[in-house]
């Protein structure tokens, strides 16, 4: 008979300088079995080295494409440690029965503080007083510069960030505006408005929280900055490619918009040795900064915590709840019971054959959840006795099947 691994012989890989927690989260666990780097590995050196893990956590920086994906013989898992999933293939980790995990919670705060922090930086042209200074220019004037107390903030993306930055932005005295494409619950007294161009031609300061999706995709270009007021700035801490930083930079370069605040650009540095380059090097009154929205050691820390935990509980006892690409399933512990986990295309007959398999070995079902996700079908089956590694080969051959494994 065929048992689950033991957890010391899972092996973990965790790249990009994860936070140690999410080391010590997974070996307070059992999963003692855990590789640390530093770097993010350019895609022939992750195709060489992935066959080897069970479960990988990533960051912002490495690619993890169908390709690599192909070579993953043995990965169950992959966590994001970050809030981002755009550099997953997750279509093609979810066909290959991999469910990825993300942060979605644990860096808001960070993101909120940083532009809170450059909306007042701007509001008070404290980008281009400093950058004069350090030529040796002495400008000491209150002329373009303005308390943020009373000011309207309009917010593009009311989820998780925005509606924290919400909050926040009320507490200073600021007036809150937002759009979103789906019907959100205002939070205090912050209003939400019909459409974008309503939002850009009444806000002071526009900032963006929006997801990297091909509606997003230079959302903010020529028209939009022109529909800006002119003393207005612009804050972008989600996803490079929701601006146009050509048309950006011409805007700033005119005069047409007050400032910008960038955190993400469309292409980025992929290690800290490469060098930055971008049309917005030499705007006027503008903050850049290298993608460090979440970048606080509290962040990094509930992150760690956070990703870490979400992959025990898949590893455990199979619960898939919060994964980004697959059917989300919330599991009750499995004591004295034998788990099942069998992952399928989500067509028809696949339930049935499931099922009549179990039947026909004698097996009683002591608890079945399942739950379906494009297109992709994940049962979760207790039993209550002893199973054969015949039954596991005949669940892997049924048509539409994954993957099939067993927790014990």
């Amino acid at each position: 008979m065929k048992t689950s691994l033991n957890k010391n012989q899972i092996k973990i890989l965790l790249l990009e300088n994860i936070h140690p927690n999410a080391e010590e989260t997974l070996q307070t666990q059992g999963y003692s079995n855990v590789t640390q780097l530093a770097h993010a590995p350019p895609e022939d050196e992750l195709k060489a080295m992935i066959p080897e893990y069970h479960l990988i956590g990533i960051r912002s920086r490495t690619q993890i494409t169908a390709d690599v994906l192909a070579e993953a013989n043995r990965l169950v898992a992959l966590g994001c440690f970050c809030i981002g999933t755009n550099q997953v293939d997750l279509d093609s980790a979810a066909q290959l029965g991999i469910p990825v995990f993300n942060a979605p919670f644990s860096n808001t705060r960070s993101v909120a503080e940083l532009v809170l922090a450059e909306a007042i930086l701007l509001l008070r042209g404290v980008p281009e007083k400093s950058m004069r200074m350090h030529a040796g220019t002495w400008t000491k004037s209150a002329e373009g510069a303005h308390e943020i107390r009373g000011k309207t903030l309009g917010i593009i993306g009311y989820g998780n960030i925005g509606g924290q930055l919400s909050v926040m932005a009320e507490n200073l005295g600021m007036r809150v505006i937002y759009y979103d494409v789906e019907p959100k619950l205002r939070l205090g007294n912050a209003d939400p408005v019909a459409d974008l161009n309503q939002l850009l031609t009444t806000s002071d300061i526009v900032t963006l929280h929006v997801p990297d999706t091909p509606s997003t995709r230079n959302l903010i270009g020529t028209a939009e900055l022109a529909a800006m007021q002119a003393h207005a700035v612009l804050i972008n801490a989600s996803r490079g490619g929701v601006v146009d930083i050509g048309a950006l930079a011409a805007a700033l370069a005119e005069k047409r918009i007050g400032g910008a605040a960038i955190d993400v650009f469309p292409q980025e540095p992929k290690s800290n040795a490469e060098p930055f380059e971008s049309p917005l090097l030499n705007a006027h009154n503008t903050l850049l900064t290298p993608h460090i929205g979440g970048s606080t050691i509290e962040a990094q820390a509930n992150i760690g915590i956070e990703v870490a935990e979400k992959l025990i509980r898949f590893s455990d006892n199979g619960s898939t709840q919060s994964a980004v690409n697959f059917p989300e399933v919330s599991l009750p512990e499995h004591v004295n019971l034998h788990r099942l986990l069998h992952i399928h295309h989500d067509v028809p007959g696949v339930m049935s054959e499931v099922n009549a398999t179990l039947s026909s070995a004698g097996i009683n079902i002591a608890g079945q959840y399942l739950m379906t996700r494009n297109k992709i079908g994940y049962v979760v089956i207790d039993i209550n006795r002893e199973y054969s590694q015949d039954l596991l080969t005949r669940l892997k051959a049924i048509k539409g099947t994954l993957k099939c494994r067993v927790l014990f």
